[in-house]
């Protein structure tokens, strides 16, 4: 009977895991909500404006385009916030976030809740961590997008 319930605890995890993989891609849960984990491949444009491709986020599969403004700090961790905004074939998801860029690493993390969204992302709430590494020379950035995105009117 102990054996039983071990199978059982561990399917019902898996199936809880599985769903909520699912839920991932943009379903969300009752409320409407579902856990945001993407990545990103981009590149610094130069004077703080950055574009990057997202994958491996369901709905948020697409493009980014941002802007950043440093804000504080000092060498080499630098204060900033800016304003990015997601372009998908569901419409456009905008963040607005604020984190810290060292210069010495090019190691940088930003939140910040959703602030607007068209088509499918129409009213739109949640927030979103962006955190990643720019190679200083090139300019090119790889970033994980973790967060919470809720359901708006337009779904």
């Amino acid at each position: 009977m102990k054996a039983l319930r071990t199978v059982l605890c561990v399917l019902a995890a898996l199936l809880t895991t599985t769903v909520g993989v699912a839920r991932a891609d943009g379903a969300g849960d009752d409320s409407g909500c579902g856990p945001v984990h993407a990545v990103g491949v981009g590149q610094d444009l130069s004077n703080g404006n950055t574009t990057a491709t997202i994958t491996r986020g369901g709905v948020l599969n697409g493009t980014t385009a941002a802007h950043f403004d440093i804000t504080g700090g000092s060498y080499p961790v630098f204060k900033i916030s800016g304003t990015i905004v997601f372009t998908t074939k569901h419409g456009t998801l905008t963040a607005k976030v604020s984190g810290t860029f060292d210069v010495s690493t090019g190691e940088f993390s930003a939140t910040g809740p959703i602030s607007a969204g068209t088509g499918k992302f129409a009213g739109a709430t949640g927030t979103l961590t962006f955190s990643g590494v720019e190679n200083l020379t090139t300019g090119a950035f790889t970033e994980k997008i973790s967060g919470t995105l809720c359901r708006g009117e337009g779904d």
